[in-house]
């Protein structure tokens, strides 16, 4: 094997995780986390409306290497289609563990669905694939999504101290 390629003996950018099938995503070139958030019209009345807090995206840019980027690119594929209608593990947990699962080094994110995915291939770069995908956070309703949200922030402060 080349020694361009990036070993399977290192950490992993980023993991995006259905319950069952971990991808690894070796080379993330870009992340973008944005958070919409909804505000009352100004002086349309005196009180105060309910809003639901925010909404989440995550925009991922990364490269797929080595020999196993077909394969990856395949699982992608394949999480992402079952993104849409709930993991494998979503019957098992009465719905909480209703999306995929994001782990990198700036977050930790739970029930996210894939928005958009694409792949390019250039002739310049054959032994590579750029994947390109917009995730949106997609909580169930009630406070233990909350719950599971400032747990993911612990989990996150346990993934810097680890010595890799």
């Amino acid at each position: 094997m080349p020694s361009s390629y990036a070993s399977n003996l290192h950490t992993p950018s980023a993991v995006l995780f259905d319950g069952i099938v971990p991808v690894p995503l070796w080379a993330v070139t870009q992340m973008a986390i944005d958070a919409s958030y909804a505000v009352p019209a100004v002086g349309g009345s005196n009180r105060r409306v309910a809003l639901p807090t925010h909404d989440d995206t995550i925009g991922l840019t990364a490269v797929l290497l080595g020999p196993l980027r077909l394969e990856w690119k395949a699982m992608l594929e394949n999480i992402a289609e079952a993104s849409r209608y709930g993991t494998v593990l979503s019957p098992k947990t009465g719905g909480l563990g209703t999306g995929l699962v994001l782990v990198t080094s700036a977050t930790v994110r739970t029930n996210l669905a894939v928005q958009s995915l694409s792949f390019s291939l250039t002739a310049a770069r054959q032994d590579t694939i750029d994947v390109t995908m917009r995730l949106i956070h997609l909580p169930p309703p009630g406070s233990l999504t909350r719950l599971l949200d400032v747990t993911s922030i612990g989990v996150g402060a346990l993934t810097d101290r680890l010595p890799f």
